[in-house]
């Protein structure tokens, strides 16, 4: 996932069925780096064991199906893209797998929704077009040179001189320059924060 600045990945089965997902989310709460869930004991005392074995299994498990969620929201090919900004919303997830007879063919997430809004109100191919990729390209550029961030190319648009950021952001100080740096690229009439604290 961090190799491929992805922050979920699909679960599979041998004959290729989606049976689950394993995000950055259950990643979180980890034996290993001491961040597993802790509570008082009175409140420990009151929640459903079924609750206390799920978190046990996600912040000791070391086998994917023993970390993953099962209950997988899906859609099909031909499902509107407005359906699938309703499930997002409505399931409070960042991505849906897209099935064929219940077989993984793609995934579509927020950045691919917000990619697809910024292409529709994209302008002609011309002289705007043509700033665009030149501010992108040089935004692309200056962030190549920064050891703080590995902030992707995925995750930059640029239409009418306006640069749409959006990523999970792991702080405050990398938030804060990445607005900084993007504002400083010649061309750049304004910057659309549309990037997610992580921190």
């Amino acid at each position: 996932m961090g190799e491929h600045d992805v922050s979920a990945l699909p679960v599979v089965d041998d004959d290729g069925n989606v049976v689950g997902v394993i995000s950055e989310a259950d990643l979180l709460h980890r034996q290993e780096i001491g961040t597993e869930k802790q509570r008082p004991w009175w409140l420990e005392a009151v929640t459903p064991a079924c609750k206390l074995a799920e978190e046990f299994a996600k912040s000791h498990g070391r086998r994917v199906e023993e970390i993953m969620s099962t209950d997988v929201v899906s859609a099909a090919e031909d499902t509107p893209l407005g359906e699938i900004a309703t499930m997002l919303e409505r399931h409070r997830i960042k991505r849906v797998p897209i099935l064929r007879g219940g077989k993984l063919v793609g995934i579509v997430s927020r950045s691919n929704l917000i990619q697809a809004l910024a292409s529709s109100r994209a302008p002609a191919a011309g002289a705007g077009a043509e700033s665009d990729r030149k501010i992108r390209l040089e935004l692309l550029d200056r962030l190549g040179k920064e050891d703080w961030t590995d902030f992707g190319g995925r995750n930059i648009i640029v239409s009418g001189g306006i640069v749409h950021l959006w990523r999970l952001v792991g702080s405050a100080e990398e938030h804060k320059a990445l607005l900084a740096l993007a504002e400083g690229v010649p061309g750049v009439a304004s910057v659309s924060d549309e990037m997610i604290p992580g921190y």
